[in-house]
């Protein structure tokens, strides 16, 4: 089994937090939905998840550089009993850019469960993508480890994902959270799988924003990276087969 530490990075009391996990999936969703929360809430980091086994590089932020899987923090607003939110203090965001090996996801699933026990950390929501069946159409489905965890899916409409299989870093912690009682939710995005999808980014969190009120996002620069990006792909020199040239 690799090797998996969580280094800490800046003292944080975390207190009754919510933990938001992107890893990358289909349309990079995940990924683009967690770094993007993480920048618009201006979230300090204060971990980050290492490994020698992990590819040799490094993210730079600002100037600054960051480790490859990153958790930023923040202190909620305070909350308002009657605004129906999920009781949280604290939210946490975990991010990064790769996807890992299939025999790296379980020591960092592990990993990732045990800091969160450790640190007061009672629900946990992980972002992940599902392929689009129709063209523009987005979907959202959730599923739930516990059945605390799947009351909350019901509470705010998110429909329930009953049959079938999840994958990845979502997967491990959703069987892992049911045999811990810890509440695990995830949140499946349609999204498209040939190019990055922000729109799908905008769509996964929209549920967020419902569960933890306090969290106001404004989905527009998303939607212009979009459009920028069907731009971009559509000023791509084509050759005399038709098949697009990248360069």
């Amino acid at each position: 089994m690799i090797d998996v530490r969580i280094r800490k990075l800046k003292d944080h009391e975390f207190r009754n937090a919510v933990a938001i996990i992107g890893y990358p999936s289909i349309g990079l969703v995940s990924s683009i939905a967690s770094n993007f929360m993480s920048r618009e809430l201006k979230l300090e980091l204060v971990a980050g998840i290492e490994s020698p086994d992990f590819p040799p590089y490094t993210v730079m932020q600002n100037g600054i550089p960051m480790p490859q899987m990153r958790i930023f923090s923040g202190l909620r607003e305070p909350k308002d009993d009657e605004d129906g939110g999920i009781d949280c203090e604290d939210i946490v965001i975990v991010t990064s850019e790769f996807v890992p090996k299939v025999e790296h996801m379980y020591p960092i699933g592990i990993a990732l469960l045990d800091w969160f026990e450790e640190n007061n950390i009672k629900t946990v929501i992980t972002l992940d993508g599902i392929p689009m069946f129709a063209p523009e159409t987005y979907e959202i489905l959730g599923a739930g480890s516990t059945e605390n965890a799947r009351e909350i899916m019901e509470r705010y409409g998110i429909e329930a994902f009953n049959d079938g299989m999840i994958r990845g870093i979502s997967g491990l912690l959703l069987y892992e959270g049911s045999l811990r009682g810890m509440d695990i939710i995830t949140i499946l995005g349609s999204a498209r799988s040939d190019i990055p999808d922000p729109i799908g980014a905008a769509h996964l969190l929209e549920p967020i924003q419902k569960m933890i009120p306090e969290i106001k996002l404004d989905m527009e620069p998303l939607y212009q990276e979009a459009s920028d990006l069907d731009k971009r792909l559509n000023q791509r020199p084509v050759s005399d087969n038709n098949t697009i040239l990248y360069g």
